[in-house]
């Protein structure tokens, strides 16, 4: 697979127009080729760590079709810079952009482990299994300078209150301790994303996430402890990993993977221009196939927002993706299932918590 991307170490290669600011990011191209005319440095491609301090950071999720009732973002942004990514539109609200900003603009709330443990404190709160990274990856690059992943789950094992994890770093591992307490009373559940077996091709997908290898040998160190794991095979995209469903689910499975999910592509909001522009400077032999391929996944769209439809697609190729993935769970989740959390323990934690103030 040959590709030329022109912004090495980052998925995004331009900032978007923000749709909710009265400015513009298209003139900024124009001030980096004055910039670049001039011989001055305009953009040296780093990432900043920006502090906010929210008043809330466990989240209600409304939509019908995600599968998770509440979550929490320590971060906004994404150093991972994953090109399809759906969390990039949501860096739209906080004025930036949802194409480099979202990669190189990570804002950082510091008060995150206070703020849930005043929740879980709350009279009115009653367990619910709350997943950290419904949003954006807790264990992205900033989580080994912040560490507020590991705070909350530290905060989580206090309270005996379920939590489940999505990530595709094997940053994970660092909190193994913790994890296997928690799992001790039934309060963890992991989802690891692996989207390809190619490293060729997570690099250009996923530039700066850990390697594949490194995400197997998690789900089999996490697997080996006794800690379930699902593997998500997300985003299939038709044309890039499409192929890989079948052998993608018999690497996870053999590593200990107790279930798998898939999702496929869909480009909504900005990210239908960011990827249009990633892959016809990436892979400018491909893109007119693979934009063509995800469209009919989507009625002639490159984006669906209809729930239950949306993130499985629908059309021939939508099915045939469809027909993979049963014929997977059949060859190799048969007598597997992912493990319900309990939330029997917190309410008499809770209690006893509270009686010491």
């Amino acid at each position: 697979m040959k590709f030329n991307s022109s912004l090495k170490g980052r998925g995004a290669q331009k900032n978007t127009s923000n749709k909710f600011s009265a400015y513009s990011y298209e003139t900024r191209d124009d001030f980096l080729e004055f910039c670049r005319l001039e011989g001055e440095v305009a953009d040296k491609n780093k990432t900043q760590y920006l502090p906010i301090f929210p008043k809330t950071i466990v989240n209600k999720v409304t939509s019908p079709d995600v599968g998770m009732s509440y979550s929490m973002n320590m971060y906004q942004g994404c150093e991972h810079g994953c090109i399809y990514c759906y969390a990039r539109n949501a860096h739209e609200f906080w004025g930036y952009s949802a194409g480099l900003d979202f990669e190189r603009k990570i804002l950082i709330k510091q008060d995150a482990p206070k703020l849930l443990e005043a929740k879980l404190k709350s009279k009115s709160w009653k367990a619910c299994t709350i997943v950290m990274s419904g949003n954006t990856d807790c264990y992205q690059p900033a989580e080994k300078e912040f560490e507020l992943t590991r705070r909350c789950l530290e905060v989580f094992l206090k309270y005996k209150h379920p939590v489940g994890i999505i990530t595709k770093n094997a940053l994970i591992l660092r909190d193994l301790d913790i994890l296997k307490e928690l799992n001790k009373y039934g309060l963890i559940g992991i989802n690891i994303s692996v989207t390809s077996l190619s490293e060729e091709t997570r690099r250009i997908l996923e530039p700066r996430t850990t390697t594949i290898k490194k995400r197997l040998q998690a789900i089999r160190v996490l697997s080996e402890n006794g800690i379930p794991v699902n593997a998500m095979l997300a985003p299939i995209i038709p044309g890039i990993n499409s192929h890989e469903i079948l052998n993608l689910a018999k690497a996870v499975s053999e590593n200990g993977a107790v279930s798998m999910a898939f999702t496929v592509v869909r480009l909504n909001g900005a990210i239908g221009e960011i990827f249009t522009d990633w892959i016809r400077k990436t892979l400018p032999n491909k893109a007119e196939k693979v934009l063509h391929q995800i469209q009919e996944c989507h009625g002639g769209s490159l984006n669906d927002s209809r729930f239950g439809v949306r993130s499985r697609g629908d059309g021939k190729i939508a099915t045939q993706i469809h027909d993979m993935v049963r014929l997977a769970k059949r060859t190799y989740f048969k007598d597997k299932s992912f493990p319900k959390l309990n939330t029997s323990l917190h309410e008499s934690h809770k209690e006893g918590q509270l009686k010491l103030f």
